[in-house]
């Protein structure tokens, strides 16, 4: 029986809407302590929430709305997030709705420069990325959610007072029947790039704000274009600016124009202003098939769906934690959409927050645990705001100087693949490899390629038992040590899970590509499938101080 969702329309999964319904705590006589809530129902909140819930933790989740998402918002999801989602029980349906695509090109005025694959070899099962609205993205989470006992949705419920107090965190919650409070053992604010709970707690992100403006319009028609990713500098349908171009499921089409800093955001959402910039870029590409100017009937007809006015900002917390309260996010970082790194980041953060809180939460890892989290992913961060920054800079040059030397770029690369490595029209989405991390253990021994420790796994096909597999699906939800057979007994011993492969179960030999395997090479990876640890011929001594490491136990 296919998932209802399949065959539900955009407009129709934006429209549902949640039940706010009374909870017993509001009747309590004093406030009810929960181990983990988490605020903020978007893709980051629900994540992390389904991650705990599926830890066996008890979650309560908690958004001052009752409906998903309107328009496309983010709509770009990387591999790694993916993945993630896979373990999440979420991703195949994810794939299954969003449009694949790995090639993107490059366009200055009316003439392509270059394409580029993001993903260009085989041997992974999921694709570089896919599109998909975030009300899809949010209501296939939401739906996971539902299916956990363990996990409570709380709509039309507002975070309006936060104190640290006691070893808890008291929180004072607004609904249509008045307040109440609660406690927590822990909160994690995922409610966003306004985050009311950064606000209460007298915190601010810093960084810098872009004088530039982008349109987003999501347009419906039928159009032949490629599932790829387009990206116009300086096009003559929009002379001076730029345009990017995306397909979406249902017929949808994402269109970002550049506006510049002086255009009236209210003025630019008018339909009358949006469809003659629509129209101008299918008459131009329309033009570019070398068949002539288009008569306007054969123009692919189209309506708008949803459009947005935003500025870009590369901000970012100075702390992720603040005692018992964590930050993930929009909530705690945030950058300019060019380059999907918002969403993708934040999703990220869930998976490395989600299995760290279980572990304090259950009394196996001392606080210090999520210290790991901040660091970890303030790095993330802050290769995120680098990529971002120096992509605004390119796209929109502020002064004659850069634009000189953005458009020189541009015209050597037609020819030179030097210049192509400077053109800069989104640095996509890729994980971050945590190379400082304390939880790391720094090699002894001499390994190629680039699983070092840090690093997000990657993928491979397998054979396992006469069935066709993938690594990322073998691999337990909490540390697994993946070895290259044969192995001692004692390894079969470890307080963990033990994957023990040999040539057999790589026919392709990706996998012992990809982590340079010989006989007696060993992988600990951590339960978010970070490489934390690799040896060529591992002591049991040396195994167990890693887990001990990377646990945060000493």
């Amino acid at each position: 029986m296919r998932d209802p969702l399949y065959s539900a329309t955009g407009a129709e999964i934006q429209a549902t809407a949640f039940a706010y319904r009374r909870s017993p705590d509001q009747d309590a006589t004093a406030p009810v302590r929960h181990p983990v809530v988490v605020v903020g129902a978007g893709p980051v909140g629900l994540s992390l929430a389904i991650d705990l819930a599926q830890r066996g933790q008890r979650v309560l989740l908690l958004d001052n709305d009752h409906k998903l998402s309107t328009g496309s918002r983010a709509i770009c999801f990387a591999k790694r997030t993916l993945e993630v989602w896979d373990r999440l029980g979420v991703g195949q349906a994810m794939v299954d709705k969003g449009v694949r695509w790995h090639v993107g090109k490059v366009f200055f005025r009316e003439e392509q420069l270059y394409r580029f694959d993001l993903l260009p070899e085989t041997g992974h099962e999921r694709p570089a990325f896919i599109n998909l609205q975030q009300y899809y993205a949010e209501a296939y989470l939401v739906a996971r959610a539902h299916e956990l006992p363990n996990l409570e949705i709380r709509w039309h419920s507002t975070v309006a007072a936060l104190a640290q107090e006691g070893g808890a965190v008291r929180l004072g919650i607004d609904t249509p029947d008045g307040r109440y409070e609660i406690r927590a053992d822990h909160v994690v604010a995922c409610d966003g790039s306004r985050s009311p709970i950064r606000q209460l707690m007298g915190l601010e992100s810093k960084g810098r704000v872009f004088k530039d403006r982008f349109l987003i319009a999501d347009v419906r028609m039928q159009a032949d274009f490629p599932a790829e990713r387009w990206f116009w500098f300086d096009p003559p349908f929009h002379p001076g600016q730029s345009v990017l171009l995306h397909m979406q499921p249902d017929g949808v089409w994402r269109i970002d124009f550049q506006l510049g800093w002086d255009a009236d955001p209210e003025v630019e959402k008018r339909p009358e202003n949006i469809i003659p910039r629509v129209q101008a870029l299918l008459r131009a590409a329309a033009a570019s098939k070398g068949e002539g100017e288009p008569a306007p009937e054969s123009l692919p007809k189209f309506e708008l769906e949803w459009a947005s006015v935003y500025t870009f900002a590369c901000l970012r917390m100075d702390s992720f934690r603040h005692g018992r309260v964590l930050f993930a996010g929009d909530a705690a970082h945030g950058v300019s959409p060019f380059g999907a790194r918002g969403a993708n980041s934040g999703v990220q953060d869930a998976d490395n927050l989600g299995w760290k809180l279980e572990r304090v939460l259950r009394g196996q890892s001392p606080e210090a645990l999520l210290d790991s989290y901040a660091r970890e992913r303030e790095h993330a961060a802050d290769e995120n705001i680098l990529n971002s920054t120096r992509a605004t800079d390119f796209i929109t040059p502020k002064s004659d100087i850069s634009r000189l030397f953005r458009d020189a770029t541009l015209s050597l690369a037609r020819e030179h693949g030097f210049a192509r490595k400077i053109v800069n029209s989104g640095r996509l989405s890729v994980p971050a490899t945590l190379d400082n991390s304390p939880l790391n253990t720094p090699d002894r021994d001499a390994f190629m390629g680039l699983m070092r420790p840090g690093a997000p796994a990657a993928d491979a096909p397998l054979r396992i038992d006469g069935r066709d597999t993938w690594l990322l699906r073998e691999l337990g939800p909490d540390f697994t040590l993946l070895c290259w057979g044969p192995v001692p007994h004692w390894m079969l011993e470890l307080p963990l899970k033990v994957l023990v492969l040999e040539p057999a179960n790589d026919p392709e030999e990706w996998l012992s590509r990809r982590y340079d395997l010989r006989p007696g090479s060993a992988y600990l990876l951590r339960p978010d499938q970070h490489v934390c640890a690799r040896w060529r011929h591992p002591a049991p001594e040396a195994v167990h101080a890693a887990l001990a490491r990377a646990c945060a136990l000493h």
